[in-house]
């Protein structure tokens, strides 16, 4: 199973990372699909909106609701991520090379959201990065049947294990090939 998991330590960090890592692999010429999260301040000293750009240059989508700025509860707008969902699995049918998810969250933890792209996509072979936090971590464990990969919060180090598993996967069938010609 070729998953891998960042948890980064500050307030939108891991947005960060997996939006740089995205940029990255796809100058280097590598399909990425998925979702990246930028977060735009409010001038109204409410929370951030949360917005996600479908990969590789679909649209971005709000997600978050702009429920006042007292609201306490969840912001997300259940219908505007299951939109990103619907495109993000049409994008992964026309092929992909690497699946980024912004967060495995409560959506996910709860069996929905993008927990059947992920799937999908390890079914495909198809590495997949995501972010987790601590909240959903055990949900994610219990989903990745505790193979996932945890890797440093580093867009260099979510490359190194991309490019290591394509070396692995692009040797995989030269062995077979050479096995047959024996």
């Amino acid at each position: 199973m070729n998953l891998a998991y960042i948890m980064a330590p500050g307030r939108g960090d891991t947005d960060l990372i997996l939006l740089r890592l995205a940029e990255s692999l796809a100058k280097r010429g590598i399909r990425c699909c998925g979702t990246v999260q930028i977060n735009s301040e409010r001038d109204d000293a409410g929370p951030c909106d949360m917005d996600v750009r479908v990969l590789p240059d679909g649209p971005v989508l709000r997600i978050s609701q702009n429920l006042g700025p007292s609201a306490r509860g969840c912001r997300l707008d259940p219908a505007a991520l299951e939109t990103a969902v619907g495109l993000v699995s049409a994008s992964l049918n026309g092929g992909a090379d690497v699946l980024i998810v912004n967060k495995f969250g409560k959506h996910e933890a709860e069996g929905r959201g993008f927990r059947a792209a992920i799937a999908e996509a390890l079914s495909l072979g198809v590495p997949v990065i995501t972010g987790v936090n601590a909240l959903n971590l055990p949900a994610f464990q219990a989903f990745s049947e505790g193979l996932a990969v945890t890797l440093p919060p580093e867009p260099s180090a979510l490359e190194t294990w991309l490019n290591g598993i394509s070396g692995a996967q692009s040797a995989a069938p030269a062995q077979a090939r050479r096995r047959k010609e024996a």
